[in-house]
């Protein structure tokens, strides 16, 4: 399948944090771990690889050669644990690159993936994969220059460190921000910096403020922010549509639809990630005004090309 130099859409494959929760309460929105997909002026874009990854890749079967660009957030379990399970990557013509931020220990993106795929935790390594891999070690604030295609990394605060990014071109932008925390008397100048103006913002709100602050189960320091202060990033920094991400594995369709209804009441355009959803990006030079169409698929997250 080739992706046209003009596109720019996202396609969300997992949506949940912290674990994987899959069962009859979560069938709406879905339980896999993060996986975001951007086809972007011809170019795919990965960004994490947790258990939507698998499902991605089953999808990607029936387009080999497959050729694409993985960026990964940071390598909590999460975030990771769908890459020993994306079955491109075990198969010969395909090619990944691959790009992470070294660890505060320093330990590469290679090291983090291949380490997860070691005996005990793993029966076969990393090196069995038989597409070809090509790692990049990512600095804070370098900008990948991909043709027509910027991205763009920050530092987010988050546990062991964790980068958010911004994907940009042709006029259109996108941020993906997860897994930050907010600060209790400010917002944070990388998220701003991230989110400036975006056609689009994907925010890691896995909690409420009630569940934030609770006296007796505070998430204070947990490294993740609420859709309160979704709200208060996506208006401070003029972003277009927000998208709410990262759900907490307790949280279940139905709460997620309070959620959703709240949120909406504070940010009109808005929306719940679900897995198997696509947004369009339109280009300003390619539509009468500038615009961004939402396009809602089958839940099983085949998304049309």
């Amino acid at each position: 399948m080739s992706i046209k130099p003009n596109q720019f859409t996202v396609h969300f494959w997992g949506v949940r944090g912290s674990i994987a929760c899959p069962g009859a309460e979560t069938v709406r929105y879905g339980g896999n771990t993060p996986c975001v997909e951007m086809r972007v002026g011809g170019k795919r874009l990965i960004f994490d690889g947790g258990t939507g990854l698998r499902v991605l890749g089953q999808s990607l079967l029936s387009q080999m050669p497959v050729e694409a660009y993985m960026f990964f957030t940071h390598s909590h379990w999460d975030h990771i644990q769908g890459f020993p399970f994306f079955v491109p990557a075990f198969i010969k013509g395909n090619r990944f690159h691959i790009y992470g931020a070294v660890a505060p220990n320093g330990a590469t993106i290679e090291q983090r993936l291949n380490d997860q795929m070691l005996h005990p935790n793993f029966p076969v390594p990393l090196q069995i994969m038989g597409a070809q891999l090509e790692f990049n070690d990512l600095g804070v604030g370098e900008t990948v220059q991909l043709g027509d295609v910027t991205i763009e990394n920050a530092l987010l605060n988050h546990p062991g460190e964790a980068v958010g990014y911004r994907i940009s071109s042709q006029g259109c932008s996108a941020a993906y921000i997860t897994d930050t925390e907010h600060f209790p008397d400010r917002l944070d100048e990388n998220v701003l910096w991230l989110a400036r103006n975006a056609d689009v913002m994907i925010y890691d709100a896995t909690y409420t403020d009630q569940e934030y602050y609770s006296e007796k189960t505070s998430k204070v320091g947990w490294g993740h922010s609420t859709w309160q202060e979704a709200v208060k990033v996506a208006k401070a920094a003029n972003v277009k549509k927000l998208v709410i991400f990262h759900h907490d594995p307790l949280h279940n369709d139905d709460f997620l639809d309070s959620v959703a209804e709240q949120v909406g009441q504070q940010f009109p355009d808005s929306l719940m990630a679900r897995e198997g959803q696509s947004i369009q990006l339109v280009p300003p030079g390619l539509a009468s005004e500038s615009e961004v169409a939402v396009i809602e698929t089958v839940q099983d997250a085949k998304v049309s090309a």
